[in-house]
């Protein structure tokens, strides 16, 4: 398998709240999309570990990702671990992507940034031949992706540069709502009887879309998503900018 673009979140959701509109602006264009969740959120207060799976593969399906995943590490607990580490790589060795979109370096849930480091770290390694994986039964090969991007999640981080996703507001706000438990579907929605969180009410929705809004206006658009690259990128052309 060879896919284009493989977006990460330590969560089932993160994907789909913080580049999700990116993922669908590539899907249009022709590009491959896999999607990998490193835990089953099993700590969140609503729902419950196996309906966040049933979830995560109908926004999985809508969008359009090639595949879904999930490694089933510990929620709140996942370590920095050698074993952790393989199972990454597993992954990115099976799919080979061109560019890997992982969790902020920095947010308020302390998962977002330790599997920014994680997964960070895992794609170099991915590319040392001396490091032996193997899936499915079959030894691999080393592959390491072109770029690792972060996404920005809760935190007002500095983007190193923003996505128009203007044209896929819609349909990103309709990934999200994908995950019923967690998010404000209606008034009369069976879920509102389960704890509040500080993603459950309405305006964490009008959150989400305000801080699209905001990360659009410096480029003269309506709605974008912002990134943190780990090393300076590179254009082949100043057009490119916007």
């Amino acid at each position: 398998m060879k896919i284009d673009i493989l977006a990460i979140g330590v969560h089932p959701d993160d994907v789909e709240l913080s580049c999700s509109g990116t993922l669908l602006r590539q899907l249009s264009q022709g590009k491959t999309v896999g999607l990998l969740d490193l835990t089953r959120g099993e700590l969140g207060s609503r729902g419950s570990a196996d309906l966040r799976d049933q979830e995560a593969a109908n926004s999985a399906k809508k969008m359009g990702a090639s595949f879904r995943k999930n490694l089933r590490m510990a929620d709140g607990f996942m370590q920095y671990s050698q074993e952790n580490l393989l199972k990454i790589i597993e992954i990115i060795r099976w799919c080979r992507p061109s560019i890997v979109l992982a969790n902020a370096p920095d947010d308020r849930h302390p998962d977002h940034g330790r599997a920014a480091k994680l997964v960070a770290d895992a794609c170099f390694y991915a590319g040392l031949i001396k490091i032996e994986t193997s899936y499915e039964g079959r030894a691999q090969v080393e592959w390491r992706p072109k770029a690792v991007y972060h996404y920005i999640q809760d935190k007002d981080l500095q983007p190193s540069f923003v996505v128009d996703i203007s044209p896929y507001i819609e349909e990103k706000m309709d990934l999200i709502l994908s995950f019923r438990s967690q998010f404000f579907q209606s008034e009369e929605s069976v879920y509102n009887t389960e704890p509040q969180t500080p993603i459950s009410g309405r305006d964490f929705l009008e959150f989400v879309k305000s801080k699209n809004r905001s990360f659009g206006r410096p480029i003269g658009v309506e709605f974008a998503e912002g990134f943190i690259a780990a090393r300076i990128p590179g254009v082949n052309d100043l057009f490119d900018l916007v």
